[in-house]
């Protein structure tokens, strides 16, 4: 395969994309309005797709039918859904298939279409695809969307990027090129979403796999010279340091992160290394989508798919400006596997507004090294690591009595002083209140990126803390 081309869908997901596609473009102009709605907008909207998914939910799901007795769906305000029990991902998994609401469907079915589905989704039963997540960081999730779910999924993915190809005036003939740096494997939301682009969509991707050497990704990127580029923030900040070093030579009119924490220093570097703005995204597996506008830091999150209530250790509401430990999703479009207060471990800090939800990205909170006694958020080591030239890139993993981490080395900027960073990371972390840190740091020539997604998890701490 060329850089400059995708491979050719086979004839049953062609079939399927182009069924698909085939729906989802006249609800674009829909899409793009939905954008602008109000609060109260919104709630009504949330309200009857709400109880039109719990009616169902219960009647269909064995799973929900026990979790959902007693429950009348039209009394269920979609502003408080305490009443309600939360979802957790192990529930979920234990039970898949009596979550699954059309009977047909099995774990051992999904499972198949899976393992069949690294270059393309399988479509399962002529209806349903699945995808996968949660493998590079803890317990694997499995999720399948129906066509209404996906359109709304692949429809709040891309209305931003529809209004600004018509903003520049129309795509070119054959679609706008857009240059993705994400998953290999089309399991995941990444690598799976970018297949349904092309045909009668205004745009489409060409896949640069992340888990490729970083000088073929560069080499694949200069030799494609899309107008846009999309990829992992971690993989982004890195080719912004191979732009500025001048190795990467291209010109994108805008550049996308996705599917990993952007914090600000990374967003310094990319948009100091491209010159252009930089626009942040969010997508879960579970149909949860965001984007921020140019060069802003919080995402806007697409509540016309999902109800989001971001909640303490508890459950409980947390206001605006207090970072939460958790978020819930329920996904308003999904019937076959329907997901009602599914717990997510983001860390999301609401902001003041009237519309869709507006909230900045903090990580993960599963994300926090914990020792007996302490606990130490990332931010700890990073605030260490990210004032070092020296390094390009970095992975931190816990140990019994401190952390070990992985460097990679900025080129041209100078030799990394290995015990000098390990001493100022073993200072941070005694003032975060763990006692007699060991840390050691090691250079090596790239970081071990997860070989199905190709995301680099940047915090990895023990098992089972």
């Amino acid at each position: 395969m060329s850089p400059t081309t995708a491979a050719t869908p086979s004839t049953a997901f062609a079939a399927y994309r182009e069924r698909l596609q085939a729906e989802l473009v006249p609800t674009l102009p829909g899409q793009l309005s939905r954008v602008s709605w109000g609060r109260d907008r919104i709630v009504g909207h949330q309200r009857e797709r709400l109880a039109a998914l719990l009616a169902h939910a219960a009647e269909r799901s064995p799973f929900h039918a026990r979790r959902l007795a007693g429950v009348d769906p039209d009394a269920v305000d979609p502003r408080d859904l305490s009443a309600l029990p939360v979802m957790t991902k192990a529930e979920m998994m234990a039970a898949l298939d009596d979550v699954f609401t059309d009977r047909r469907l099995g774990t051992r079915l999904v499972e198949s279409a899976l393992a069949a589905g690294t270059a393309e989704p399988q479509p399962i039963l002529g209806e349903y695809v699945a995808f996968t997540s949660g493998g590079s960081s803890g317990r694997r999730g499995v999720y399948v969307f129906d066509p209404p779910a996906l359109r709304q999924f692949l429809g709040s993915l891309c209305r931003g990027l529809v209004a600004r190809i018509e903003a520049m005036g129309g795509p070119p003939p054959g679609g706008l090129p857009i240059a993705m740096v994400s998953a290999r494997s089309a399991v995941h939301p990444t690598g799976g979403a970018a297949q349904f682009a092309g045909g009668a969509l205004p745009f489409h991707f060409v896949p640069v796999p992340a888990t490729l050497p970083v000088p073929e990704i560069v080499e694949r990127l200069n030799a494609v010279q899309a107008p846009l580029l999309y990829g992992y923030a971690s993989m982004i900040e890195r080719l912004a340091a191979e732009q500025r070093a001048g190795r990467l030579r291209i010109r994108p009119l805008t550049v996308t992160c996705t599917s990993e924490t952007l914090t600000p220093e990374m967003r310094a570097a990319v948009r100091d290394g491209f010159g252009v703005p930089v626009i942040d995204t969010f997508g879960s597996t579970e149909g949860l989508v965001g984007a921020s506008p140019p060069d802003g830091e919080a995402i806007v999150f697409a509540e016309d798919g999902c109800i989001v209530e971001l909640v303490d250790e508890h459950h409980r509401p947390v206001p605006p400006g207090t970072p939460s430990a958790k978020v819930l999703v329920t996904n308003l479009e999904n019937r076959v596997q329907p997901l009602i207060r599914y717990e997510l471990t983001d860390v999301l800090t609401a902001q003041p507004g009237d519309g869709h939800l507006r909230a900045t990205v903090s990580g993960r909170s599963d994300e926090s090294f914990r020792w007996e006694g302490v606990t130490v958020h990332p931010f700890v080591v990073r605030s260490v690591l990210v004032g070092v030239p020296q390094i390009a890139e970095y992975q931190v993993r816990q140990t019994g009595a401190g952390v070990a981490v992985t460097a990679v080395a900025a080129a041209g900027a100078g030799t990394v002083d290995t015990d000098g960073v390990a001493a100022e990371v073993a200072a941070a972390l005694a003032r975060a209140g763990l006692r007699r840190p060991d840390v050691t740091v090691r250079l090596a020539p790239a970081l071990d990126r997860d070989p199905a997604t190709g995301k680099l998890r940047r915090f990895v701490p023990l098992p089972g803390r």
